[in-house]
């Protein structure tokens, strides 16, 4: 290496002493002089001669010094590049991944040892010039790369990088980058260990999600760092009615309203702040249009240095259950924590050999031990080998169907034998096998002897404890079913309590409720132990066997017998009745509706008979109710199609003769004209719309048709109509009659609302309040039908009617029954005593017409004066024509 040195330094000394020859030349020709020759080379000096040849030798050395120079210091610098090349080769060499580059036209450059040993390739089997797509055709060759080329590019070359699968199980990871200069360096490690380290965590973390995806408390952890949820379990999805995916990242004010969000960070401070890193609270969070309270435990998770990193919160909905059962401990486990607070007991069963890896403390009833005993053990360890047995099966049966089986069955405990709801859920690993069964069980004795309750009562009436409609109706079809073909009978009765209706009105219905009790302990011991049942609030049913229909006959009358004595109820004496209708199997039905509803049909003819009689089914009431049923859909369709129209009956002053009777309003009357059946009388109709309340639907038409109508008359006269009471009951009337009179215009005060008793019956305060609004309108108020109720005085008492309307039973036995005269005066003059205005109703001779006018009744209405005809026929009297044609109306009409 000296000597080399010393050559080096050669070079330039030899250059400088050229150089200074060269700039010496008098020196050079002195010298020349000395040696020249006596004479000239032809005819050049010799002495220039020896300066040209001393110049060319001085700058021939130069140039080689030079050369030589160069020479030396290129070979050292690829000394030097070599050098750092073998070292740098021989680090790549040994990094733990291979290494592959490529020059701007993709000719591989280098290609360390790892890339080799990974693929299995040698040195022998590169060849110059060769480029990356050679290489991965000679790994596909060799069975090393099972992608195409294009994908492996394109996939190596994006962030995460390509992932391939060799054949002996290995996983590399290839990533490739592009070089500034065109060229390009791809990496390929094996990962195979960090995968499978993946796959394990991936597996333990399955496990815990599974877990805490299985128990109904709502579970969710967020960072402390930024307050952000990174899990929610199912529960909390179904709870917050928010996907995982939507809670998952986002802070409780992204989530949820701002008061809502307000205290679940206020319960996360605490939680910090808390010495223990617990904190317990209840909070109300809103969900939806709804407030809903929740008992909530954070519990502060800490890393390995014992910082805080976590907040784990679970929760329950206990709004209307806001405690817990359980203490918390406050030194286990977050995943201890979350199980030992579900309300049932839960169990995590290995599936490959049965032992129990996890139980909560509410298991322990069930497992008859501590939890941590059971860690370990298998059901034929804990339980007695019948119910091992019966456990074991079960939990086979739910592991071979891998999804949720629930069922019932006792389990002993130390507080006896208990009956619980058992919910058993396999888990499958990542292959699709079972692993794990969770087994979630629920003590639910004291809930089925509450349902097994419930369903008593849902067959027995709960005020009587008779069995009720569907118990009968079960009995009926077991009497059916044991008669059937042995020519044996029985009796269905059908039974209305009289008289329960007047007992609630004046004493009240917790009196009434009394008496039905009491009736129907009477109609059990008449019954002799027979069926009885209660079918309604005021029906009853029975069943008798025997020779039919004596029997049914003899027990209906006993039923009457044993109501005969009157009822000592809360120190009052209270009578009832009963009517009966009977049917009898197998004449009159051959299922149970069948023979009830002909008991029905009976019922209904005897009530139509008379109070507290006894009615045998017979064909033809079928006939009847079809009939009635027809009737009642074909009034249905003509209240829609328009086939009802109104019949207007004046109103006069009562006059000694009908010249002087001045008429000062009608009363508008519904009339029907069938497609079919012609006329329809409304004593047929008006009881039909009442008893299936279409009188509602028919009612407001009529009064809507009725103002609209006289609010169109030239003259002020008043009009009349009939409040039925269930118009009354359903709806609001008042509305009604307030928008009836702002949409046509007619002024209240023409407008006269005529009711019967029976508004003020049903619900006295109630329609007493409806009469006062009404009032309040301006309209006025009339009582109908009157005499013919028993109560009527004490309403006239109550309520300042506008005017009253005498019955018209009283008018036509005016002349021949002095009682009538009597009563009729006695009203009149009550009327007048009470500042009332009377009219009566059903006027048909000038005798009666005579006997009113000098009695000092204010109004006649009836045919004497006038048939319920359309209002064309009345033009003259409202206004619309002469004198003439209304004086021929009169006499028409």
């Amino acid at each position: 290496m000296a000597d080399k040195n010393c050559g080096a330094l050669l070079i330039p000394v030899q250059a400088v002493v050229c150089l200074g020859c060269a700039m010496t030349p008098a020196r050079a020709l002195t010298l020349a002089d000395a040696f020249a020759p006596p004479s000239y080379i032809g005819q050049l000096d010799p002495n220039l001669i020896w300066e040209a040849l001393i110049g060319g030798i001085a700058v021939c050395a130069f140039v080689a010094a030079i050369v030589l120079w160069i020479h030396s210091s290129l070979r050292r610098a690829k000394r030097t590049q070599l050098r750092r090349n073998a070292f740098i080769s021989s680090a790549l060499n040994n990094l733990n991944q291979g290494v592959v580059m490529t020059d701007a036209q993709r000719r591989i450059i280098f290609c360390n040892d790892r890339y080799l040993e990974i693929y299995g390739l040698s040195r022998s089997d590169l060849w110059p010039l060769m480029d990356g797509r050679d290489l991965l055709k000679l790994r596909r060759n060799r069975g090393a790369l099972d992608v195409s080329d294009d994908r492996f590019y394109e996939e190596a070359a994006s962030p995460n990088g390509l992932i391939t699968e060799l054949a002996d199980g290995r996983s590399i990871l290839v990533k490739f980058f592009v070089l500034p200069n065109g060229g390009s360096v791809a990496t390929h490690l094996d990962v195979s260990e960090q995968r499978k380290l993946s796959r394990q965590l991936a597996s333990t973390k399955q496990f815990l999600e599974s877990v805490l995806d299985n128990v109904p408390v709502c579970v969710a952890a967020k960072s402390i760092e930024d307050g952000r949820y990174i899990f929610a379990n199912r529960a909390f999805e179904r709870f917050s009615r928010f996907s995982r995916d939507r809670i998952v990242g986002k802070r409780a004010d992204e989530i949820f309203r701002p008061q809502t969000a307000a205290g679940i960070e206020e319960a996360d401070r605490k939680a910090l702040q808390s010495s223990d890193g617990q904190f317990r609270n209840e909070l109300k969070v809103e969900r939806g249009d709804e407030t809903r309270v929740l008992s909530s435990v954070r519990v502060v998770a800490r890393n390995e240095e014992g910082r805080p990193e976590f907040l784990i919160a679970l929760f329950e909905d206990v709004t209307d259950r806001r405690s817990l059962s359980e203490e918390l401990e406050s030194t286990k486990k977050f995943l201890e924590l979350v199980v030992d607070n579900i309300p049932v007991a839960l169990i995590v069963e290995q599936v490959k050999d049965g032992s129990y890896l996890l139980a909560n403390r509410s298991a322990e009833t069930i497992l008859n031990r501590k939890r941590e005993d059971a860690t370990g053990l298998t059901a034929a360890d804990i339980f007695n080998p019948k119910e091992a047995k019966l456990i074991i099966a079960r939990d086979e049966a739910a592991i071979k169907k891998r999804g949720l089986i629930t069922e019932e069955h006792p389990i002993s405990t130390k507080d006896g034998l208990r009956l619980f709801l058992t919910r058993r859920a396999t888990v499958l690993d990542d292959a699709g096998e079972p692993q794990y069964l969770i087994k979630t069980h629920e003590d639910v004795t004291d809930r089925r002897q509450t349902e097994s309750r419930m369903a008593h009562m849902a067959y027995h009436d709960g005020l009587t404890d008779l069995p009720n409609r569907a118990a009968f109706l079960q009995a009926l079809t077991q009497m059916i079913e044991a008669c059937e073909g042995t020519g044996e009978e029985f009796a269905v009765l059908c039974c209305d309590l009289d008289g329960l209706k007047e007992v609630n009105d004046v004493f009240g219905h917790a009196l009434g409720d009394k008496l039905l009790v009491e009736v129907a302990q009477r109609f059990q011991d008449a019954a002799r132990g027979g069926v009885t049942a209660r079918l309604s609030g005021d029906e009853f049913g029975l069943i008798i066997d025997g020779k039919q229909p004596e029997a049914g006959m003899a027990l209906a009358q006993q039923l009457i017998d044993s109501l005969a004595p009157e009822f000592l109820i809360d120190g009052r004496a209270v009578r009832a009745g009963v009517t009966t209708g009977i049917s009898v199997f197998p004449h009159n039905g051959a299922d149970g509706a069948s023979l009830l509803a002909n008991a029905g049909a009976a019922l209904f003819r005897a009530k139509q008979k008379s109070r507290g009689t006894i009615s045998l089914y017979q064909p033809e009431m079928d006939q009847q109710i079809r009939d009635r049923r027809v009737l009642h859909q074909d009034l249905s369709k003509a209240i829609k199609n328009g086939e009802l129209s109104l019949a207007f009956q004046p109103q006069g002053i009562a006059g000694p003769s009908v010249a002087e009777s001045e008429i000062i309003g009608f009363e508008a009357l519904a009339r029907w004209a069938h497609p079919v059946r012609g006329q329809v009388s409304p004593a047929e109709f008006i009881p039909i719309a009442e008893e299936s309340g279409l009188i509602v639907e028919m009612g407001e038409w009529i009064l809507r048709q009725v103002c609209r109508e006289a609010a169109s008359w030239p003259k002020p006269l008043q009009v009349a109509v009939n409040l039925s009471p269930a118009q009354f009951m359903h709806g609001d009337v008042v509305g009604l009659v307030h928008s009836i009179l702002l949409e046509t215009g007619l002024a209240p005060g023409r407008l006269e609302l005529e009711i019967t008793e029976g508004v003020l019956i049903e619900d006295f305060d109630r329609g007493l309040a409806l009469l006062r609004r009404l009032k309040a309108l301006g309209v006025r108020i009339s009582m109908d039908d009157f005499g013919s109720g028993y109560s009527s005085l004490s309403y006239l008492q109550a309520f300042p009617f506008d005017k009253i309307k005498i019955d018209r039973a009283f008018i036509v036995n005016l002349g021949r029954n002095p009682q009538s005269a009597a009563i009729v005066r006695a009203v009149i003059d009550l009327g007048h005593g009470l500042e009332m205005s009377i009219i009566a109703e059903g006027v048909e001779t000038v005798d009666q017409l005579a006997f009113l006018a000098k009695e000092g009744c204010d109004g006649v209405q009836g045919y004497l004066l006038g048939k319920p005809l359309p209002i064309g026929h009345y033009a003259g009297l409202i206004g619309r024509v002469d004198a003439d044609t209304v004086e021929l109306a009169l006499q028409t009409g």
